[in-house]
């Protein structure tokens, strides 16, 4: 199973996320290592074409300080939402904000410039999808489960949300997945 179609830089907010297939999206301590090597071709190219700014958290932010995604071909702004950002450490291009998450959505989309605002972070984005405020998901499943780490949607006696598969022509349709393990 493929993309449904190539990401479009139409000043969209982005839950962009590679998660494992048992529901997982960084490992312990923000671990991302699990992902290397599983992208499909051009892919990378696809989102730093379409992507304007991103926000991000601070948990993932001090796992990982002054990251950057993509290749050094991105230079856009990446934005920190925060409750302390008087203690972190700072680094190019990475601005902290201590506002609501709507308001960090509307400084993202205006430094973005038109493009994409990705959001990097599961408990911003589950806050964005209670307000309304997240476009679409996007997803890259990966051929491996954790088993335990940091779950995508993590929301404990919340309502189901219910989704539209973009691109198919039955858009509420199960998706079915196949693997097999492999030893390594």
């Amino acid at each position: 199973m493929n993309d449904t179609e190539p990401q479009t830089a139409s000043g969209k907010v982005l839950f962009h996320f590679a998660m494992s297939l048992d529901g997982f999206v960084a490992g312990p301590n923000h671990e991302m290592g699990w992902m290397a090597g599983t992208d499909r071709p051009g892919m990378e190219r696809e989102y730093e074409r379409t992507t304007g700014a991103i926000l991000g958290g601070r948990d993932g932010y001090d796992a990982l300080p002054g990251a950057r995604p993509y290749s050094s071909d991105w230079d856009g702004p990446i934005f920190v939402l925060t409750h302390h950002p008087e203690d972190a450490p700072p680094a190019a291009g990475i601005t902290f904000l201590n506002c609501d998450v709507a308001e960090a959505v509307r400084i993202g989309l205006e430094a973005a410039g038109g493009k994409n605002l990705e959001v990097f972070s599961p408990t911003i984005g589950r806050q964005l999808l209670d307000l309304g405020l997240i476009d679409e998901i996007d997803l890259h499943i990966m051929p491996v489960m954790l088993g335990h780490g940091i779950r995508l949607y993590d929301n404990p006696g919340s309502e189901p949300i219910y989704l539209h598969h973009v691109g198919q022509s039955d858009p509420v349709a199960t998706v079915n997945v196949r693997y097999r393990p492999i030893s390594k």
